[in-house]
């Protein structure tokens, strides 16, 4: 059996072992965590922001024109991918004209205008 909770829901000896450890873990100051084993990485050259970062997802209902739905399902699958890159693209645009204009710094969202 895996260390996952039975499906009834109840632990199994293995996950309650694996949660009583996890805790004492927590509980230690980290003076006391010997990360002597762990290289210390001095060379950040080739990181890359965001490699793991994906975003949470909402659906949403969204009316396109008909000539714009048959553009983007006409390359294939994942129509829904590519309206999220664009948009987003377009997003990242907006964003960086804003900084661009404010002089850098942390860019808040736009709100829309009364009116």
């Amino acid at each position: 059996m895996s260390s996952r909770a039975a499906k009834n829901g109840a632990e199994t000896p293995r996950s309650r072992s694996r949660r009583r450890e996890l805790t004492a873990l927590a509980a230690l100051p980290d003076a006391l965590i010997d990360v002597s084993d762990i290289p210390e990485v001095e060379d950040w050259s080739d990181a890359v922001v965001g490699k793991y970062f994906r975003p949470r997802k909402q659906a949403v209902t969204l009316r396109l024109d008909a000539d714009l739905l048959a553009w983007l399902r006409a390359v294939g699958p994942g129509y829904q991918t590519r309206v999220n890159r664009l948009l987003r693209a377009v997003m990242n645009g907006q964003r960086a004209r804003d900084a661009k204009r404010r002089g850098g710094g942390i860019v808040e969202p736009r709100r829309p205008q009364k009116g």
